[in-house]
């Protein structure tokens, strides 16, 4: 039963104070459906980076999923999980950096460190992808992305693990922590 129906009142008391976290201006965050058959109890968020009048982000975008099992499967080490997605594009030349991964997943890890967002089997991906287009799409040119997806089992379902994702997303679409009302370049774009 997802979060609509309300199974736990762990989990639901869990739900509605990620509803109340307030973020940054230029962070839009909003609920959205639950993937269904992940888990009993289950929340999701979407944020889009300075989006425009559509709600369409050229900057970055993200997912957050907290998920509630009181059966504690085994590779969840606990009943909670976070599952999470951050993407943005990049100038092509910082996309071949062969430290690109690296760096994204350490702003993951410290965002979480700097909150007391403590977990357990955190795991994930940093991807990177660097494009050419050729034939009707030849007028895009080159163009790069990173695309960060991990999870991990908080200790608690704090409200640090929702602010230190959405840090993530901020700081994958090139706005560090205290940006706000800052540009944002990106070849072919004009600032914000």
């Amino acid at each position: 039963m997802n979060v609509d129906g309300g199974s736990s009142r762990g989990f639901e008391a869990a739900a509605e104070r990620l509803r109340t976290v307030t973020f940054r201006d230029d962070l839009a965050v909003r609920q959205i459906p639950s993937p269904a058959g992940l888990a009993p109890d289950s929340i999701a968020f979407a944020a889009d980076v300075r989006p425009d009048s559509h709600g369409d982000s050229p900057f970055g975008t993200g997912r957050f999923i907290l998920l509630h099992d009181p059966d504690e499967p085994d590779a969840w080490d606990g009943a909670w999980r976070i599952v999470t997605f951050a993407q943005a594009p990049l100038e092509p030349e910082i996309g071949t950096d062969p430290l690109l991964a690296d760096v994204a997943w350490s702003w993951l890890t410290d965002a979480l460190a700097e909150r007391g967002a403590s977990s357990r089997a955190l795991a994930g991906t940093a991807t990177k992808t660097v494009s050419r287009g050729f034939g009707s799409l030849a007028s895009q040119g080159d163009g790069a992305q990173i695309e960060l997806r991990a999870s991990w089992s908080p200790d608690t379902p704090s409200n640090a693990h929702i602010e230190a994702w959405a840090e993530l997303v901020c700081m994958l679409a090139g706005l560090p922590p205290g940006s706000e009302d800052i540009a944002v370049l990106r070849p072919g774009a004009h600032p914000a």
